[in-house]
């Protein structure tokens, strides 16, 4: 049986995992870094570098330890090559690569949303392909036809902000901390998703993609307007985050796209609310919805690990000449979308 050691340094989480090519999870380990970037509201990019650097061979070693196993009996070495924050990008890739030249292993250079994109299969193995992907994390926010590994449609994006960026925001206006999702979602627990008036950009439009810049600042007035308690503006604001997703969705499943399922999967993918109505909306479609375990929805290297099994499956293998890249879009031939720049 084939097994894939994967690492993951995109942002502000540290992983390495050992994963066979049929999905079972022979180890995983993860560092976090939220005490480090928690006095700034948000990830330093260079605080986030040097933890990888500091903690990424440790994991490595621990994970082969967790797993009775040495280098030798690693098959395929998977690292994330992008998009994320190039500093952290390039601590993974280097020691990936630096580990499959040492050890005579295939590289595989893993796009971070391509493992998000695939790790649904490791959570359901009766998946199939082509599904209809909701990609919600901090850094993106896509609507994808997952057709195969390396092989997507992109028949949505952000124009401007993500919908994690957006939670992150939200919770810095109201004080909440850091990482902002879980806190505002504990919040929204607690409020009148009801009580102030949020706006939903781009909801009913024939424009397929998603916009969340105005609502962010329509949060920051409801705070600075001192009419509404916390957690009424945090779930106005999930709800606003939800009817968005919600209508967005619900457009690409109408199109004559075909799909197997409906899956979401990023960090966002963990607020429970935002499940709940996506599940909706696949019986409204007849279509099962499928998302990963919460733990696998959150940056992890078990889903790089997968992503490298299912490229490798095929035949996609890279070589050590790869770069790091910052920007990386699953699906180069899609559309520009309007204001959304390079991002997109």
């Amino acid at each position: 049986m084939t097994i894939i050691l994967g690492l993951e340094s995109s942002c502000d989480e540290t992983a390495a995992a050992l994963v066979t090519a049929d999905g079972r999870i022979l180890a995983h380990r993860l560092a976090t870094q939220e005490e480090a970037h928690r006095p700034y509201g948000g990830v330093v990019p260079e605080i986030a570098a040097r933890a990888h650097v500091e903690a990424l061979t440790p994991l490595i070693a621990a994970a082969l330890a967790d797993a009775e196993m040495t280098l030798a009996d690693v098959d395929v070495i998977a690292a994330t090559a992008g998009p994320g924050l190039i500093g952290g990008v390039m601590v993974g890739l280097v020691t990936g690569k630096a580990l499959a030249h040492a050890a005579d292993k295939p590289l595989i250079a893993v796009n971070h949303l391509e493992g998000h994109a695939l790790s649904p299969r490791l959570a359901d193995r009766t998946l199939q392909f082509p599904y209809m992907l909701l990609l919600v994390s901090g850094g993106h926010c896509q609507i994808l036809l997952v057709r195969g590994p390396g092989d997507y449609a992109r028949l949505a994006t952000t124009i401007d902000d993500a919908a994690g960026e957006a939670f992150d925001k939200t919770a810095k206006l109201l004080g909440l901390g850091y990482p902002g999702g879980p806190l505002v979602e504990k919040a929204a627990a607690q409020g009148n998703a009801k009580a102030v008036p949020l706006p939903r950009p781009l909801v009913g439009t024939a424009e397929p993609h998603f916009s969340f810049a105005g609502l962010k600042s329509a949060v920051m007035r409801a705070v600075q307007s001192g009419h509404y308690s916390t957690q009424d503006i945090a779930a106005s604001f999930q709800q606003a985050v939800i009817d968005c997703l919600i209508d967005r969705t619900r457009r690409a499943l109408g199109s004559d796209e075909p799909a197997t399922a409906l899956v979401v999967a990023g960090g966002v993918a963990a607020n429970q609310a935002i499940r709940g109505a996506l599940e909706a909306l696949a019986a409204e479609h007849d279509l099962p919805f499928v998302a990963p375990p919460l733990w696998l929805c959150t940056d992890n290297a078990a889903m790089i690990a997968w992503a490298g099994a299912e490229r490798y499956a095929v035949g996609l293998v890279d070589d050590l000449t790869f770069p790091a890249r910052p920007r990386w879009p699953l699906d180069p031939a899609a559309e520009k979308a309007r204001g959304a720049g390079v991002k997109a």
